[in-house]
């Protein structure tokens, strides 16, 4: 398995961190991708992925860092080997709207990116996914990347595959309240599906309540192969196989 998207560069882990990569082990992970958020945070993504042989990094601005986020840190950065990706880049207009057009000018500017170094983007949306679609759609085959904890509709996850991006799958499909995303799933190609856990957010069931981590991914592939009716091992290599076909994880450090 592969988490392909945790934050394990916030303090919440500041304290076990050799404990949680251990456990992440354990429960059968093979890597894990640190998701940066802004400058200070991707740096912290890198410096793990420096010291962890399973951790590879991204780096960004995520929408709700904008007001006090540069955007300059981001391409030198993406130089550094262990980096794989753009972000976690996006819109949000759950928070706040009103700094839209700081939001949309910071999401420009790493689609850009992503088109002149071929990397993957990392992108986050709520409440705007229909102007985060808009903005990716016109560079159908440039570009590439994942709708990080997706949460529209089943519309648009397909329309979303049918771009050539990625819909990543975390805790919320373990809880009761799941119907349109068990819908979503099994709407999919799966050949464009991904696990992540969001650590140290969105616990999946049963440990929901406690702080997430990277080794309860094991969860969510359990739900999804119960949905789909597939065998575990047998969604473990399709998500891991377009895990690697994404990020070309591995492939920049061998």
């Amino acid at each position: 398995m592969i988490d392909t998207h945790a934050h394990l560069n916030m303090d919440d882990f500041n304290d076990d961190m050799d404990q949680v990569i251990k456990r992440a082990k354990e429960n059968g992970l093979s890597y894990i991708i640190v998701i940066g958020m802004d400058h200070k945070s991707s740096l912290r993504a890198i410096e793990l992925a420096e010291t962890y042989d399973m951790v590879y990094a991204t780096v960004g601005l995520h929408p709700g860092y904008v007001d006090e986020g540069d955007l300059d840190f981001i391409k030198p950065l993406l130089k550094h080997p262990k980096v794989l990706g753009i972000g976690e880049c996006g819109l949000d207009f759950y928070w706040r709207k009103d700094n839209e057009e700081k939001q949309r000018e910071a999401f420009k500017y790493q689609i850009e990116l992503a088109k002149e170094t071929g990397l993957p983007l990392v992108i986050h949306t709520r409440n705007s996914f229909l102007e985060a679609y808009e903005m990716v759609s016109p560079l159908k085959g440039e570009i590439k990347g994942v709708f990080h904890c997706f949460s529209s509709d089943v519309k648009d996850a397909i329309k979303t595959t049918e771009l050539g991006f990625y819909v990543g799958i975390d805790g919320p499909i373990t809880y009761k309240k799941n119907d349109e995303l068990i819908d979503i799933v099994k709407a999919i190609d799966l050949n464009y599906l991904l696990i992540e856990t969001d650590s140290p957010f969105l616990t999946p069931t049963p440990l929901r309540g406690k702080r997430n981590e990277p080794g309860y991914v094991k969860f969510v592939l359990e739900k999804l192969a119960d949905v789909l009716n597939i065998d575990q091992k047998t969604l473990d290599a399709q998500t891991t196989h377009n895990t690697h076909k994404l990020f070309n994880l591995g492939g920049k450090n061998t």
